[in-house]
Formats: C-alpha cells, structure tokens, sequence
C-alpha cells in the first residue's frame, strides 16, 4: 500500500505574545492510501495543528511534507488550495454549514469551489451524496431546520461529493448524542469501505479508535511510540 502522506521532522511554531510556542515538535509521520486511522492525544497535544498541517491548510516552521509523492513544503496558496480542492475532504466539529443555503446547496457549493463541473453536473453529484447519506427527503431544508446528525451527515456528503483521497475529520461527534453518533459512525465505515478513500480523525471517542486500523498517538507535539 503507497503513502499518501510522509511528513519529516515537521515543526510547528506558534508566538504566544513574545513567546514561541511549538505546537508540533520534529514530528515524522506516514500515511498509507485507504487507511483509517484515529489521531488520540489530550488537549493541547498538537491534534488540531496536526490535522491542519495535513490538510494543507498551514504550513511547518520546518520540515517537511510530502504530498501524493510531491513535496508540497514550499508550495504557493494557490498550489495548495488546489490540492485541498481536489483531494482533501473536511468534516468538522461544528458542521461549518452556510446557514441561509440548503442541504444540497451547501453540497453543491462544494463543486462550485472547484470550478470543474456544469451546473447540471453539480447538481447530480451533489444529489448522489445527498443520497449516499440518507438524506433525499431533507434536500431543501436549511441547516436550522435539521437536526445534529442531519446537520453532520450533509457535512460528510460536502467532503465526498469531490471524491477525495483523504477525509480530515476534527472530533466528528463531538456534538452529538450517543445514539446518533453511532449512527454517524456505521455510515463513515459504510462509505469507507465503498469509497476506499483515506481518513484520520481526531477523536476522544471509544467507538472510532475501536472501528479505525490504526492508532496515532501525539503527546507535546509528538508521536507517542508508548
């Protein structure tokens, strides 16, 4: 199985008013293509920065990061947003939905980013996923009229709907009952398994680190080998 992702004495640094601060601290790191692999750790361990250095959304201080083979370290914004676009699907704690678009809209917008497809063809893809996720019925309603699982099941069809490489997920039901977190998480493995796409998540939940192949644990910034 091919990595998807190697990253090299990757440093973070942040400035805390006068203070440097190393959010991540010479951290190594590989990902294989179609793994599922939860990211543990206490707060403040460097999950979040983690998660937004492989989501191409900040760069290291130093070090290094390859990308689908590429190194992607230096690259330009533009390069990059690029990258996320086609590649990297995001789903986080908070749905970040646009609250006046509905479900499909908010799915559709996703497509429009990329600049790639016809209307017609927006429309169907974002049908598809809407779908995939059970959730045809609510297509036209807005995110004030769904509920928590509603609102992170249309955030889950928004990631798939570009067919990525890689889902980043930042504690995906962190904001939901037992119940339908259980549910969120039987749909993530289903399309896992029919997607082959790569995930890692950050979580505090037994149930994904149970589910996932693979165990990352950071610690001040660090993988835990412990």
């Amino acid at each position: 199985m091919s990595e998807i992702y190697q990253l090299q004495d990757v440093t973070k640094t942040y400035m805390v008013g006068k203070v440097p601060v190393d959010a991540l601290n010479g951290l190594s790191l590989s990902i294989r293509e179609g793994e599922f692999a939860a990211l543990q750790g206490p707060s403040g361990s460097g999950k979040s920065t983690l998660l937004n250095v492989v989501g191409l959304i900040e760069k290291p201080t130093r070090g290094s990061i390859l990308f689908r083979g590429a190194d992607v370290t230096g690259a330009k914004e533009g390069v990059l947003t690029d990258l996320r676009q086609r590649y990297i699907g995001f789903i986080f704690q908070s749905f970040n939905l646009i609250p006046v678009l509905s479900a499909l809209e908010n799915v559709e917008y996703a497509l429009y980013l990329e600049q790639r497809y016809s209307r017609g063809e927006v429309r169907e893809r974002a049908m598809r996923a809407i779908q995939d996720v059970g959730l045809e019925r609510f297509a036209t309603h807005r995110p004030a009229e769904l509920s928590g699982g509603q609102r992170q099941r249309v955030a889950i069809a928004r990631a798939l709907v570009k067919d990525p490489r890689i889902i980043i997920a930042d504690e995906p039901t962190a904001n939901l009952d037992s119940k339908t977190a259980a549910q969120i998480l039987e749909l993530v493995r289903n399309l896992k398994e029919k997607l082959n796409t790569t995930i890692l998540v950050a979580t505090h939940d037994k149930a994904i680190a149970d589910m996932a192949e693979r165990i990352i644990k950071i610690k001040d910034g660090r993988i835990d080998e412990n």
